[in-house]
């Protein structure tokens, strides 16, 4: 009879060791390491480990460029996804190819493969890499595929190597012991780590063992387990790894809860659009936009609600828009997070309500210098502010950056920025959306009010109509 795996509970957490251990003393896996970059760091530990005989097709560092063209094909880069799957799709199929026939009824193959760029002699790259595991659940199974991304924060090469070795055995043992609990599996990632070592900001699950799983809630997963501190996907829901997305590329950003989507959402980015494209130094760049929701929002009711989070995911890609998940709740580490990603620039867009928030001391207690810090760190790479007005609804006066006004100690620094061109005055809006509140479209869906259709765009009312989301009456 082939071995099985322990029972284990969602509490145990296995050593590297007795991973490596239990994977090679499971008859029914057999398949291939190819690892490029940073050694052969994750197959070291099943050859360590013993009983690999029975577990190692074969091991292949095509470390040489031409060698790894003239197996894999040619690629725009070595450390991408593109290589990645490239690896995965050639080595699965050889092993399928060869061994189907005389050991397919009894054996599950897989294929792990990663492309990696560890820490260089001077120490000048970006230390990340692209990991993942092709494999069958079980023999004659069709193909199941988990890719991840991850970015090495250690700073000897040697640390990045054994960081890299200890992940990809959490990623092979979770595909072989825990791929019927792939929230288990996620939280296994980095057993025997820290994520002041490893951040794994991107991950999917493809195949007949993930046919159920959304690839959005295993996003939201990894920021929820502070695996990253954010992640990304499209509209259609496929992920993204935001090193590749915003590549090159300027972006603008607007943070909400979007709980809907409204008119005014959209007319605050494209108003913030138009003023951001017009600028010498974005004119004929690529412009990204994003819808980005944190954390902080997430929980504001406490537990994460799932059916909620996936609302708020359907009605902004209705609108076509991605959508980023962060804990980056306060803007400057926001924009940290994306210089790390591109050299272009950055702006986002905002109300003038949430400008209060931007000025609120209260925010800034864990930093040296306060409100000043986070302003130096907010504006060093010449991030731009666009102001969305605000209207009273009182007196009907409008609230804008020109007559914002904040404590006393503070309205020097504000004039200050703003009068440095940080923080730009959207004046290109359209006053029928100054009257949308997002909280007062939501009153109006839970009552039933079909008032709110007139106040959100026709793709977000259909989506929250065909589905009953935000407690729409059925």
């Amino acid at each position: 009879m082939p071995s099985t795996y322990p029972i284990r509970t969602s509490v145990e957490t296995l050593s590297t060791r007795q991973k490596a251990l239990d994977v090679n003393l499971d008859t029914r896996r057999y398949g291939t390491f190819a690892e490029i970059g940073a050694g052969q760091e994750v197959v070291r530990w099943f050859f360590r480990v013993g009983a690999a005989a029975g577990t190692i097709a074969k091991s292949i560092s095509a470390y040489d460029m031409k060698v790894s063209d003239a197996i894999y094909g040619r690629a725009s880069r070595y450390v991408c996804r593109e290589r990645l799957q490239a690896m995965l799709d050639y080595e699965h199929a050889l092993n399928l190819d060869r061994l189907r026939e005389t050991r397919g009824d009894t054996t599950a193959f897989f294929a792990f493969a990663d492309t990696v760029s560890a820490r260089n002699f001077h120490g000048t790259n970006q230390c990340h890499g692209w990991m993942g595991i092709k494999f069958q659940a079980h023999p004659r199974d069709e193909d199941s595929q988990i890719i991840i991304h991850v970015r090495m924060l250690d700073n000897e090469a040697s640390l990045q190597q054994e960081a890299l070795g200890i992940v990809g055995v959490n990623l092979v043992y979770g595909a072989a012991a825990l791929n019927h609990e792939p929230e288990l599996l996620v939280d296994s990632l980095l057993d025997g780590l820290t994520t002041s070592r490893i951040e794994i900001d991107m991950i999917e699950f493809s195949g007949i063992a993930f046919r159920h799983v959304d690839n959005r809630l295993m996003s939201l997963k990894l920021v929820e387990l502070g695996l990253s501190g954010a992640a990304m996907f499209a509209a259609n829901g496929e992920v993204l790894q935001p090193s590749e997305f915003f590549y090159r590329k300027a972006i603008l950003v607007e943070r909400g809860s979007f709980r809907p989507v409204c008119n005014v959402n959209l007319d605050m980015l494209r108003c913030a659009h138009e003023k951001f494209s017009e600028m010498p130094s974005v004119q004929g760049k690529e412009i990204t936009q994003v819808m980005e929701i944190t954390m902080n929002n997430l929980k504001s009711s406490g537990e994460i609600d799932l059916r909620d989070f996936l609302a708020r995911a359907d009605v902004i890609a209705a609108c076509g828009m991605p959508v980023l998940i962060s804990d980056y709740f306060q803007y400057y580490r926001l924009a940290a997070y994306l210089c790390g990603y591109t050299k272009e620039p950055i702006a986002i867009t905002m109300g003038a309500a949430s400008m209060k928030d931007l000025f609120d001391e209260k925010y800034y207690t864990k930093l040296q210098g306060g409100v000043l810090e986070s302003f130096g760190r907010l504006f060093k790479n010449d991030l731009k502010i666009f102001c969305y007005p605000m209207e009273n609804r009182e007196t009907g006066e409008l609230l804008t950056s020109e007559n914002f006004k904040t404590k006393p100690e503070l309205q020097q620094l504000y004039d200050y920025i703003r009068h440095r061109g940080d923080i730009i005055n959207l004046d290109n809006f359209d006053p029928s959306c100054l009257k949308v509140f997002s909280r007062d479209v939501l009153e109006l869906i839970k009552k039933g009010d079909s008032e709110w259709e007139t106040k959100v765009p026709l793709p977000v009312a259909e989506v929250i109509k065909s589905k009953a989301y935000f407690g729409l009456p059925t």
